[in-house]
């Protein structure tokens, strides 16, 4: 595993990439009042938080965006999948750090993420969803640059950047409808059907049937929970997939778009190029 720290604006970035071949944990503490911004490109991490003698878990698996405030008395054990490789993106401020913004950038704070700048316990979990097809892009910009020393920064900061005002801008947009548990569960339950199943998934209909809501029920709430539409977050999952596939050279382009449930290669490589900004032929070895 590879973490690799850099300070943008006075915001702590974490890289980190592993592709081990067991399961790895990883503790740490924080020494401040922090909020952290989670971007999980790809992966399967079990995130264990202690404090006051409680634990909360999150799951945090390909394309999850988490947020959170935290201070010294939490402590964090990570537990990382070895079932899939982790890219993930973390941007973390200390509460000092977001008072001293200019005033627009700490209007945009404190108007969003309220309950983690006034937080009244140790640890207090903020927004959650899926990323966007833009903040997708952003992250695998992070993975694919070859830029080096001061370029290198200098690009990364522009990423950061970037992710940072997609995520605002979906939290803005704000979720108009609370989900009950329940359904929640269900939509879980439809997430995993599509991504065990995505070269040939269930129809909306089938789909449905099978976690037991209606079909305008999971529409609905599939976008609400995940940010995205049923067959865009289909689509995005064959195309994570697919780049994994190519990057670590386990098969050819052919054999890719089938593996994941494209027939046409063209197709397979206007939507690859859509989503990433490049063709799958610049990431296959």
């Amino acid at each position: 595993m590879t973490t690799d720290i850099i300070e943008i604006n006075n915001f702590v970035v974490l890289i980190e990439q592993s592709n081990e071949a067991k399961p790895v944990m990883a503790r740490c503490d924080l020494d401040d009042q922090v909020i952290g911004i989670l971007f999980y490109g790809s992966g399967n991490v079990v995130l264990d938080i202690s404090y006051n003698n409680k634990t909360t878990t999150l799951n945090n698996s390909t394309g999850v965006v988490t947020s959170f405030y935290g201070n010294k008395k939490v402590e964090f054990i990570h537990n990382i999948s070895h079932t899939k490789p982790l890219y993930s993106v973390s941007i973390f401020s200390t509460l000092d750090n977001i008072n001293k913004l200019s005033q627009q950038e700490r209007e945009i704070f404190t108007e969003h993420l309220a309950p983690l700048l006034k937080a009244e316990e140790d640890f207090v979990q903020g927004p959650q969803f899926y990323m966007t097809p833009e903040m997708q892009r952003a992250i695998s910009k992070v993975f694919e640059t070859n830029y080096t020393g001061p370029l290198r920064k200098m690009f990364l900061q522009s990423q950061v950047t970037e992710l940072l005002a997609h995520f605002f801008a979906f939290v803005t947009s704000g979720k108009k409808t609370e989900i009950k548990e329940l359904e929640k569960e269900k939509l879980y339950d439809a997430r995993e059907i599509i991504i065990s199943n995505m070269a040939k998934p269930p129809s909306l209909n089938e789909l449905s049937k099978m976690i037991g809501l209606n079909s305008n029920k999971l529409k609905k709430n599939f976008k609400e929970l995940f940010g995205i539409p049923v067959f865009k977050y289909l689509q995005s999952e064959r195309l994570l997939k697919a780049h994994e596939l190519l990057k670590s050279g386990e098969m050819n382009i052919q054999e890719t778009a089938w593996h994941v449930g494209y027939e046409s290669i063209s197709s397979f490589s206007n939507a690859f190029t859509k989503m990433f900004g490049y063709r799958p032929s610049e990431v296959a070895k």
